[in-house]
């Protein structure tokens, strides 16, 4: 499980059991996490975010797609 961008409180990772799926991005925090595709970025699951964080986190993802989107391949071999 990479840790591919810490920002703040949250933690953006992939979960090596991901490979085969579209590209997208875990976030957690504490005992929540959120999953988001990536190409567009859009929420797919929330286990306990409050929907203020959730746009505070999609604004991240937007900023940094093209980031996530490199590690993911490199990570993924895709």
């Amino acid at each position: 499980m990479p840790t591919v961008l810490e920002e703040g409180q949250y933690s953006f990772i992939f979960f090596s059991s991901d490979k085969g799926e579209p590209p997208h991005i875990h976030v957690k925090h504490e005992r929540r996490i959120a999953k988001f595709w990536l190409t567009p970025v859009v929420l797919a699951k929330n286990k306990g975010f409050a929907s203020h964080e959730l746009n505070k986190i999609t604004r991240i993802i937007a900023e940094h797609e093209g980031f996530f989107l490199e590690k993911w391949h490199e990570y993924f071999n895709a």
